[in-house]
C-alpha cells in the first residue's frame, strides 16, 4: 500500500509543477493581450489615453510598414538599433516625431 501512496504523491507533485510551469508561460502572453492601444496611446479605463512605449513602438512599426519597411512592433521593442534605423528613415513623419525624438538623424549630439 505504501508504494501506491508514494506513486500517487509523486504524480500529484509532478502535476502541480507542470501546472505552475504552464501558468507562468501563459501569464506574459495574457498580460500583453490585455493592453489596448489606439495609435501611440494606451487606453486605460481610469485614466483615458496615455502615451506608452509599448503602444508607441507598435504605432511606429505600423507607420513604417506604410513606408514599405518590413518591421514588426516586437522587433522595434526588442532591438533599440532597429528602432533607431526606422526612426532615421521615417522620423520626419509628424505621426512618429515624438516617438523618434531621441533618434534624429540630423542631430550630431555635439560631435563635429
Amino acid at each position: 500500500m505504501s508504494d501506491i501512496l508514494l506513486i500517487k504523491r509523486r504524480f500529484t507533485i509532478l502535476g502541480s509543477v507542470a501546472l505552475l510551469v504552464m501558468s507562468v508561460a501563459v501569464a506574459p502572453a495574457e498580460a500583453a493581450s490585455k493592453i489596448k492601444c489606439n495609435g501611440p496611446w494606451q487606453v486605460i479605463k481610469s485614466a483615458g489615453k496615455i502615451a506608452t512605449p509599448y503602444c508607441g513602438d507598435g504605432y511606429l512599426a505600423r507607420v513604417a510598414r506604410g513606408y514599405g519597411v518590413k518591421v514588426s512592433a516586437n522587433a522595434i521593442r526588442r532591438n533599440p538599433n532597429r528602432k533607431r534605423e526606422v526612426c532615421q528613415f521615417i522620423g520626419h513623419d509628424i505621426r512618429v516625431s515624438e516617438i523618434c525624438a531621441g533618434f534624429d538623424a540630423d542631430v550630431d549630439h555635439g560631435r563635429r
